[in-house]
């Protein structure tokens, strides 16, 4: 059994839902951002998100944009984010990490030479947002080969027949994004994400996280009453890139801690 599956395993025996932050890799500085893993973990996350700096992003919004253009003025790039995985394996062998990005870096990698560098740094999942279905079949079995799970996204406007087609492909959980626009926004309709997740969870077989546009504990709450695993990526990164350095850590860790309580209330 993966980690990922693992750990809702043990949270469905628990009762319990799954925190998903995320953080980019290499901001504010490559330094950070492995104390930011283990922070994040020490507050309460069950599975931790990593980006890969892009230049391109079509899915971010303005807040994990700056977050990027802050990684990429230090280099940061996929070999180095697989270095900061590895280095973080080094003391903790059971949180799982999933990679999320853009197939440009993958591709200039390679197929097989990214599946088994991922591999031997403790990677376990990877969330490519323009691999679509039709077009990443080789790579979900070559990341399947490797034990990577190849999880999909899901927007509320994509179709119940589309939906069974990507969930067939999915591995570990299933990302519903839960409104019309980029990461960061905010008008969440707490009605459609309910009727939405039922849908998928029905035609997927595997958890279901909801993410975009929760930005506070009360919010994650809700969301949680009927998703498996709630993801919190803007308002992480705004802590971030707006705390001091010498605050930023417990910053982070306080906030996540926050959102734990909430969840298991």
């Amino acid at each position: 059994m993966s980690r990922i599956a693992s750990t809702f395993s043990t949270l469905k025996s628990a009762n319990r839902k799954a925190l998903i932050p995320f953080i980019t890799a290499g901001d504010p500085a490559p330094d950070r951002t492995v104390p930011l893993m283990r922070a994040l973990v020490a507050g309460g996350a069950d599975i931790l998100e990593l980006g890969v700096p892009f230049s391109d992003p079509m899915a971010d919004g303005p807040t994990i944009q700056r977050s990027s253009e802050r990684a990429l003025k230090h280099r940061v790039g996929l070999k180095d984010v697989l270095a900061m995985t590895a280095e973080f394996r080094q003391t903790d062998a059971t949180t799982p990490v999933v990679l999320m990005g853009y197939a440009n870096p993958i591709e200039a990698m390679g197929w097989d030479a990214f599946c088994a560098a991922a591999k031997a740094a403790g990677v376990d999942g990877v969330l490519t947002v323009d691999y679509p279905p039709e077009e990443s079949d080789e790579f979900a079995a070559r990341c399947a080969a490797a034990g990577l799970d190849n999880i999909y996204l899901l927007a509320p406007t994509t179709p119940e027949a589309r939906v069974a087609a990507i969930t067939r492909q999915a591995r570990g959980f299933v990302y519903y994004v839960s409104l019309k626009g980029v990461t960061g926004a905010a008008n969440l309709d707490l009605d459609e994400v309910a009727a939405r997740v039922g849908m998928i969870r029905a035609s997927a077989g595997l958890p279901v996280g909801v993410g975009f546009g929760i930005s506070d504990a009360e919010t994650a709450r809700k969301v949680a009453d009927v998703a498996d695993a709630v993801v919190i990526g803007s308002r992480i990164v705004r802590e971030i890139e707006q705390s001091a350095p010498e605050s930023m850590l417990d910053n982070v860790r306080n906030f996540v801690a926050g959102v734990r309580a909430a969840l298991d209330r």
